[in-house]
Order: structure tokens, then sequence, then C-alpha cells
């Protein structure tokens, strides 16, 4: 009996927080700021799909005026994506150029510190010993 007690307790408990938590939620909707408007609604959307069912002349101007602008946005995404592969390309050679002007002065440290012309200690100071082997 007991067992049955603790049980039907329980069921109330997590019925109540279900409970509990679906009004919180309903009471958030309600005095959100940030609502999706009436307009929005399905049956705003009925009352739309209906109007525009009844002319079709209209519907057919409508959609090929939305395939027109959704035309124009994938040309200028288009034009866009160009101009960040010549940018992307620039920027490429740029790198492969200062890459190798990297490489060409660690050659002549390495040519003047074998010369004895430099030394570098491990914190990558240079010191300039001034002497050269003629």
């Amino acid at each position: 009996m007991r067992k049955h007690v603790l049980a039907l307790i329980a069921a109330i408990v997590i019925t109540g927080i279900v409970a509990l938590s679906m009004f919180v939620v309903g009471v958030n909707a309600l005095v959100n700021p940030n609502s999706t408007a009436v307009s929005n609604s399905v049956s705003a959307a009925a009352t739309a799909s209906s109007a525009s069912a009844q002319d079709p002349a209209t519907t057919i101007a409508t959609y090929q005026a939305q395939i027109a602008q959704l035309q124009s946005q994938i040309a200028q995404y288009q034009s866009r994506e160009q101009q960040y592969q010549q940018a992307i390309s620039q920027d490429n050679s740029q790198l492969q150029q200062a890459a190798s002007e990297v490489q060409m002065i660690q050659q002549l440290l390495a040519y003047l510190q074998n010369r004895g012309i430099i030394q570098i200690d491990n914190n990558g100071q240079i010191y300039v010993t001034g002497r050269s082997d003629n």
C-alpha cells in the first residue's frame, strides 16, 4: 500500500512540474516583445493563398518578380565570389613572395654567421662581431 501512495505522489509531482513548465512557456510567449506578427499567422497565409488562387495572372507575375529578384541575388553572389577568389589569389601570391624573402633572409643570416660576421644566441638576438675571413 505504501508503494502505491509513493507512486501516486511521484505522479502528482511530475504532473505538477510539467504543468508548471507549460504555464511558464505560455506566459513567456504572451509577454515576449519579440513575438511574430499576426500577419504571419496561418489564417493570414490561408487568406493570401486563397486570394492568389483567385487571380492566376497576379500570382504568375508575383512569382516571376520573385524569380527575377532571386536571379539578381545569385548574380550578385557570384560576382562577390569572383572578387573573393581574386583576393585569395593575390593574398596567396603575396604569401609566396614573403616566404621567398624569409628564405633569402635566413640564407643571408646563415652565411653571415658561418663567416663569423654575426653571432645568433639561443634567444634569437644577433650580435655583430665585425670580423670576416676573406
